[in-house]
């Protein structure tokens, strides 16, 4: 999705694009739900609806108007409202296939675009002034600039051979879709529990969408329990709050892990979203940064002035120096937190408790914290 909405941003940029993508995307369900959903900021929304690459269905997605956030201890709460903050919504909730599919036709019908789908890279070769990338099935693409969109195990990162750390949060992602009993309205619902984080987010109608970042052997034993047997797990670690559920879905489950990567330009190359920075979900940022990645490169190429190679590596840096400060922010607020409260040490557990409440009533952190997220 990234990489489109780069493709989309760029299109009156006076830049020729060829657009490779290596496995065209499936058709939006018509009537059943997908299990990856997004929490897309109102900055990126914006973004998204200016570029002509936002969802038509409106009764597919949902607002989030207000959130509430649960350490692991009773009494221990965070809300934030979007009436408190005086914006319309906190973020809206949409299908990872229905977003794919929005983007991916307004690119489609760009004039100064070129879709090869499906489209296998075999390799690069890196030249002075150009770069050249070719398809297994033999043909070449030389190109100026090169824009890595390919995700946390980026391919095209490993051919320019740029460094990157890689850990393990010991954790894996589940995630599914629910029938409620209770309608949700419009909340967003997020637990910090000892073996991992639990959030229930709102789908139209009495549904809900979880994401249960989950210790490793807590994962394991969900995938394996029958729907009856999931449903009532969810329920008790969300503590009834929405009432009975019933699968929907079947669970998917992606393993967490956290990504750094120190240079994201070089010569001929940028990177952008997950294959720039991959981070703990427990924010639901990370689709929200890649689009403003693509914003900020976008910005950066068709502003370029008198360079008019887009390639050229004084202007790469230009990019990399205005997104670097806020991912590294980022990044060091969700891995804190994810750490915190994956500890059992006593003190700590005060503490992690404490805060949450402190928080709740400090409203000059709790405005600051909602700007950040919307964007």
């Amino acid at each position: 999705m990234v990489g489109l909405c780069l493709a989309r941003a760029l299109a009156d940029s006076g830049l020729r694009l060829a657009l490779l993508e290596r496995n065209p995307p499936s058709n939006p369900e018509t009537n059943g739900w997908d299990a990856r959903i997004y929490a897309i900021s109102p900055a990126s929304e914006a973004l998204l609806i200016g570029l002509g690459g936002w969802p038509t269905a409106e009764e597919r997605t949902v607002a989030v108007t207000q959130m509430r956030i649960f350490g692991d201890r009773p009494g221990s709460e965070l809300r934030f409202s979007a009436y408190d903050a005086h914006v319309p919504k906190l973020a809206t909730i949409v299908e990872n296939s229905l977003l794919t599919s929005a983007l991916r036709e307004v690119v489609t019908r760009q004039s100064n675009l070129t879709l090869f789908s499906p489209a296998v890279c075999a390799e690069v070769h890196w030249g002075a002034d150009r770069a050249t990338l070719l398809l297994e099935g033999g043909e070449a693409l030389p190109a100026r600039l090169l824009v890595a969109a390919d995700g946390a195990d980026s391919w095209l990162r490993g051919r320019a051979g740029l460094s990157f750390s890689e850990s393990s949060y010991d954790q894996t992602a589940l995630v599914a879709n629910f029938a409620t009993e209770v309608a949700h309205r419009g909340a967003a619902y997020q637990w910090f529990r000892q073996d991992g984080v639990l959030a229930l987010l709102p789908l139209p109608g009495n549904r809900a969408s979880m994401v249960w970042s989950a210790r490793q052997d807590l994962a394991d034993r969900l995938r394996g329990l029958a729907p009856p047997a999931l449903c009532a797990e969810v329920e008790t670690a969300s503590r009834g709050a929405l009432g009975k559920l019933t699968l929907i879905t079947s669970p998917a489950a992606f393993t967490l892990r956290l990504i750094r990567v120190p240079i994201w330009t070089a010569p001929r190359l940028a990177l952008v979203g997950d294959a720039a920075h991959n981070l703990h979900p427990l924010a639901g940022q990370g689709v929200n940064l890649g689009f403003q990645d693509a914003r900020e490169l976008a910005c950066v190429l068709a502003e370029r002035g008198r360079e008019r190679d887009p390639g050229a590596h004084a202007l790469l840096r230009r990019y990399e120096r205005a997104r670097k400060e806020h991912i590294l922010a980022m990044t060091a607020v969700t891995h804190g937190l994810q750490r915190l409260f994956n500890n059992s040490v006593a003190p700590l557990v005060w503490l992690r408790n404490l805060g949450l409440n402190l928080t709740d009533r400090l409203v000059p952190m709790k405005a600051l914290l909602v700007q950040r997220a919307l964007g």
